[in-house]
Formats: C-alpha cells, structure tokens, sequence
C-alpha cells in the first residue's frame, strides 16, 4: 500500500546561481524584515534620554562643526549656496550612506548566533538595515527640507526640475550600500581586521566625496577623477536640484549607476557564495 507523500512547508537547498536573489522567498519573510527595522529601530535609542530626538541632533551638531572649521576656519567655496544648508545637506546623504555601509558590512559576524539556529533568507538582513537608516534619513531630510524652505523663501537657492530625481538618487545610495556592504560582510568571515580597515576607510573616503566642497573647486585633473566616485554624481545631482549649484550632468550620474550596479552584482555573487559555508569561518 503506497504511502501518502508528505508536502513541505518549505525546502531548503543550495541555490543553483550565484545570481540567484530569491526575491520571492524574501517577500515571504516581508515580516522579519519588519521585525529586525523594528528591533534596531528600538535598540537604538533604548536607555537614552532624548530617543529619536537624536536623529536631529546628530546632523545639526556636525554641521555647525562643519560650517565652522571647513565654512569659516579653512573657507572652502560653495558654489554660492548658503553655507549651512550646503553642509547639512552633504551630512544628511553621507549619514544615511555610512550608516548603511557599516550596518550592512557586520551581516554576517554580527548574525551568526541567529544564522546558526535558524533559517531564513540571509538577504533579509542587509535589506533590514538598508530600510531601518532609511527611516532615520527621512527625519534627517524633513530637517533639510525645513532648512531649505527658509532659504527658498528668501531666494538664496534656486532647485530645479531634478529635485524630482531624489528618490532614484536614495536608491542608488542604498544599493551602493548594500553592494559593498555584502562585499565586506562576506569577506569579514575570514579576515575579522576588515572591519577595522572599513572604518579607516569610510572615514577617509568622505574626504573623496564632495560633502563637504563641490566638486567645481578641485583642479582640472581631480575633477575627472573624481567623476568615478560613485558617489560624486549623487550628491552633485542632490545639490543642483534642490540648491541649483555645482557643476552637475547626467553624465555624471549615469557613471555613478553603472559603476553601482557592476559593484551590486558582485556583492550579490560573494555574498550568494560565502552564506554556504560561512558558519565554518565565523
């Protein structure tokens, strides 16, 4: 007498390509990821006494830090912006990125007692963090947005028909984020010192980013340089359109998407590899 067959609530097997995202399945786990943006959204202001305040505060503070030693101290150029706003508005998208960055590279090191136990998509992590330092962005912009309605109000900045671009401009951050944020995460599986060394580099690779200068005020030379930054063509188009300063063009941008998306796909190709084994590195 044949035996009925049993059906699977869900079977688990290796992935056949390296590419393979199983966006599908990620979907399906829609409410983890809700849990994790919940959980780090909690543990980040738990036992403190301002809370979210702090999403305010953090960008304020660096900006004066910024306005004083870059704005007043060294008198770096702005393209004629107001000075403020153009340095909130550079600490608004390099928060949201490094945020990210850092978040994304400790998937795996920082998840192995959870990745040990149970299964789900180990996608799902670095997407969960890419959207919690999302909601603390949005605070971040509304505080830009403010700012900037002052000066538009005043006529000092003059934004134009690319502000409607910022949200593809956010995108790109985050998968710039999450590209290399995989990258690192895979890699930090066998050599811990990464992690350090990202930190080094991440600070120092602010000073490449026009955060804090435009981009009009390097030489001839650094200009072209600095045109493969991926993040170069994000901000300078984030400045343009909401200021209507630097020396911004489409060119720039479509650089800094195609570099984007070559670094995602090899951060989905370490990343797909590594989540087989990396519980015998860890």
């Amino acid at each position: 007498m044949n035996e009925p067959q049993q059906k699977w609530t869900e079977t688990i097997e290796a992935s056949h390509s390296l590419f393979d995202l199983r966006l599908n399945e990620v979907w399906r786990y829609k409410d983890l990821i809700y849990m994790f943006v919940k959980r780090d959204f909690v543990s980040s202001f738990k036992q403190t006494v301002l809370g979210p305040i702090w999403f305010f505060i953090n960008p304020i503070l660096t900006t004066i830090v910024y306005l004083v030693v870059f704005g007043k101290i060294a008198n770096l150029p702005t393209d004629g912006a107001p000075k403020l706003l153009f340095y909130l508005a550079g600490v608004t998208l390099w928060n949201y990125f490094s945020s990210s960055l850092m978040g994304t590279s400790y998937t795996f090191a920082g998840n192995a007692n959870i990745f040990g136990k149970v299964y789900f998509p180990r996608l799902v992590t670095p997407i969960s963090i890419v959207i919690s330092n999302l909601m603390r962005f949005a605070v971040q912009l509304l505080l830009f947005i403010l700012g900037w309605a002052y000066y538009f109000t005043k006529g000092e900045v003059h934004p134009n028909w690319w502000i409607l671009a910022t949200p593809l401009l956010i995108i790109l951050m985050a998968l710039f984020a999450l590209g290399v944020g995989m990258i690192f995460s895979a890699l930090t599986t066998k050599y811990k010192d990464l992690n350090m060394l990202l930190g080094f580099g991440v600070s120092l690779y602010m000073y490449a980013t026009p955060v804090i200068y435009p981009v009009s005020s390097l030489p001839s030379p650094f200009k072209k340089i600095a045109m493969y930054n991926p993040l170069t063509g994000i901000f300078e188009c984030f400045k343009y359109a909401w200021m209507g300063v630097g020396e911004f063009s489409p060119l720039m941008l479509g650089i800094s998407s195609i570099i984007i998306l070559i670094l995602l796909a090899i951060g989905i190709v370490i990343f797909n590899k590594v989540e087989k084994t990396f519980m015998d590195t860890v």
